[in-house]
């Protein structure tokens, strides 16, 4: 996988997966598979342009906040579906909620653009660039810093949408 960033403003991610674009399409949109890879926080959209977007905290979350004295909100990240063109483009707004310092901060947008391999059939590269000017700790929140106690990141849910669609496991299987 390779990554991009310009002074955290624009972070891009690209990752080859060899899976359809209808089968990378379902992973980033059904919550079904979206509750399997990377935090394991099922996303909610409605895909349509106004639609909406909001991910949900799960049970592991609510626990380990619940054992270190604070509270998780059920919606952890919301957003606007702006553009949609199954299975090749989503775009939409996003912010991240579990914080409040980043909950203070303005919506971001996420771009997923799914291409089939010119030379490889059957692989697909997946893009996701994030724009996050005006929001200096969701950037740092995505970007995986160490310094934000983030975890991965983009970086790490990508990998492990990968790892799911690739062989149907996931990190933590």
């Amino acid at each position: 996988m390779t990554t991009e960033t310009t002074a955290l403003t624009t972070q891009v991610y690209r990752v080859w997966i060899k899976a359809s674009p209808e089968k990378i399409w379902t992973a980033i949109t059904d919550p079904e598979w979206n509750a399997r890879y990377g935090y394991s926080a099922p996303g909610h959209y409605e895909l349509k342009p106004g639609g909406s977007y909001t991910s949900t905290a799960n049970q592991g979350m609510k626990d380990y906040a619940a054992a270190n004295g604070f509270e998780v909100p059920e919606v952890i990240v919301d957003g606007e579906v702006l553009e949609v063109d199954p299975p090749r483009l989503l775009v939409q707004t996003w912010r991240l909620l579990m914080d409040p310092r980043t909950a203070a901060e303005p919506f971001s947008t996420v771009r997923y653009e799914i291409a089939e391999s010119p030379t490889q059939p059957g692989v697909c590269k997946l893009t996701v660039t994030h724009e996050l000017a005006g929001a200096p700790l969701t950037a740092e929140m995505v970007a995986g810093s160490d310094e934000a106690g983030a975890g991965g990141g983009w970086a790490w849910i990508l990998s492990d949408l990968k790892s799911l669609v690739e062989t149907g496991t996931t990190f933590a299987e």
